[in-house]
């Protein structure tokens, strides 16, 4: 699988973890824990690029990230 980034935080109104796949619109999960939502957003990520690829969309490559150490 590709490496996006998954971004995850508490939703207070929700009271549920939200996981995003940001450069994927509109791909994102939810969960009672960190893992759960993690492993949901996984689901979705990979659901998100089948779909695309069916439909003949673009699908955005990983924008990756460096770690940089001052």
């Amino acid at each position: 699988m590709e490496k996006y980034e998954i971004i995850i935080y508490w939703s207070e109104e929700d009271q549920v973890f939200v996981a995003e796949v940001p450069e994927l619109p509109g791909c994102m999960a939810h969960g009672d824990s960190h893992e759960t939502s993690l492993n949901n957003a996984k689901d979705a990520l990979r659901l998100w690029i089948d779909t695309a690829l069916e439909c003949g969309d673009p699908v955005p490559e990983p924008k990756g990230r460096r770690l940089v150490y001052a």
